[in-house]
């Protein structure tokens, strides 16, 4: 069954519905359905083995596929659930994907993404990726039906025309206006900005310091507006993005938050990098320096390193007789870097993009790597460069099961393997999961 737009529409599918069975799930939050007439449906909103009514959202006659939203459930899933969020579903808040699907059946999605992903991009099953399929939760995270995590650090608010703070709507600059997100950490809710209006405002950046009580707001103003007097429910830091240059500037308070991992406590500047779930730094640093298990005198490479949190567990861990050097492109990051790690003379920062500062700095061999490259990867050169260096193990976390995949790839094509692949679920609700491959090179008698 299908009903098709009018000839006015041009070659425009929008609109158009289709009864269909739905399929397997895709990466990026949606599920592959396929219509009768042969289209292919990326659907939102729906759930593997469903009869639905999909909806196209985007698509014409010429295109390779649509995407749609799952309008009506004619066959519901065993694993859906009533989203408990009141702004989620077609059409709405496009921060969630799974709001739908039980917080278990949501792990198993994410464990197909990813077992998908190895085996079309790496051409590696889970046995070869020492990967069991299972994507764990955090701690504390997994709670009764019917309950979220509240997990999400860092919040960014677009403000409408009257001032109203809320969430994108999916692929979509329209604004969902919401008095509360389910997701959103408790230091974040804590601060009010959804309960108040934001005149002149086009975003309000929300951040709660997971370590330290830490609560800071970044605002930028529309074209030509004046910020506000800020009266939050909190004492925070105040920071301003200025149209003409895009930099970010202290109003008043901090300009800089403090997280702690690892023994450790770290400043995070004016819209630096920190992992947003509260409990990821801690479980990733774990889980690569189990992987490395770094020695006394090692060195090492820390990639993409961001304020320094890998680089500052393994140097650590190797003493003033090892070294570590770490590479990042962004310059208060690494300004930040520095900072942290400025008790442990043996680290190094270096400013730049690693395909360019890697090369100059003439390193042939080093025994540990560690990169947690950005979500489109490390790439092809980036990865042949590494295998060159003879490292006894490569620790590679990623936020996107594809990007992996494609380097995993690369890798092997270098001589190394995978030795252990650990997922876990430190978005949840959301189509994102985190990963830790941990590789080895090949033996010569595998």
């Amino acid at each position: 069954m299908s009903t098709e737009p009018q000839a006015s529409e041009q070659a425009s599918l929008i609109g158009a519905e289709y009864e269909v069975e739905v399929g397997p799930v895709a990466h990026g939050g949606h599920c592959v359905a396929r219509t009768e007439e042969g289209r292919v449906l990326f659907v939102r909103h729906a759930l593997p083995g469903e009869r639905i009514v999909a909806r196209v959202t985007e698509g014409d006659e010429d295109a390779r596929y649509l995407r749609a939203d799952a309008v009506r459930i004619l066959d519901a899933s065993k694993d859906r659930v009533e989203a408990p969020c009141r702004f989620a579903g077609p059409g709405r808040c496009g921060g969630c994907d799974w709001q739908h699907a039980k917080p278990g059946a949501q792990r198993r999605l994410k464990g197909e993404v990813i077992t998908e992903q190895l085996r079309r991009l790496a051409g590696l099953t889970p046995e070869e990726a020492g990967w069991d399929g299972t994507v764990m939760p955090a701690p504390g995270d997994k709670l009764p039906q019917g309950e979220v995590p509240a997990w999400r650090s860092r919040v960014q608010y677009a403000v409408d025309e009257n001032g109203r703070a809320g969430l994108r709507r999916h692929r979509s600059h329209e604004i969902e206006p919401v008095d509360h997100c389910m997701i959103a950490a408790e230091g974040v809710s804590e601060l009010g900005v959804e309960r108040r209006e934001w005149p002149q405002i086009a975003t309000v950046e929300a951040i709660a310091a997971s370590g330290s009580g830490d609560r800071q707001v970044v605002l930028t103003p529309r074209e030509g507006g004046r910020l506000p007097l800020v009266e939050l429910d909190k004492p925070v830091s105040v920071l301003r993005v200025e149209e003409h240059d895009g930099g970010v500037h202290r109003v008043h308070g901090r300009a800089f938050v403090r997280e702690r991992a690892d023994g450790r406590t770290y400043r995070v500047g004016m819209g630096g990098f920190w992992q947003v779930h509260p409990q990821a730094p801690q479980l990733l640093v774990e889980a690569v320096m189990q992987g490395l298990m770094p020695r006394k005198g090692d060195t090492a490479l820390d990639l993409y390193c961001g304020v320094g949190l890998f680089a500052g567990a393994i140097a650590e861990r190797v003493g003033e007789s090892g070294a570590v050097l770490g590479i990042e492109s962004g310059k208060r990051a690494v300004e930040d870097a520095r900072h942290n790690l400025k008790d442990l003379p043996r680290v190094r920062v270096e400013q730049g993009k690693v395909d360019q500062v890697l090369p100059r700095t003439r390193i042939t061999e080093t025994d540990l790597i560690v990169l947690d490259p950005p979500r489109a990867g490390a790439g092809k050169q980036t990865v042949k460069h590494l295998t060159t260096l003879g490292a006894r193990r490569i620790a590679y976390v990623a936020c996107d099961p594809a990007a992996l995949a494609r380097d995993l790839g690369y890798f092997r094509e270098g001589g190394y393997r995978v030795r252990t692949l650990r997922a876990f679920d430190l978005f949840p609700m959301t189509h994102h999961v985190e990963c830790v491959a941990i590789l080895e090179p090949v033996k010569k008698d595998d």
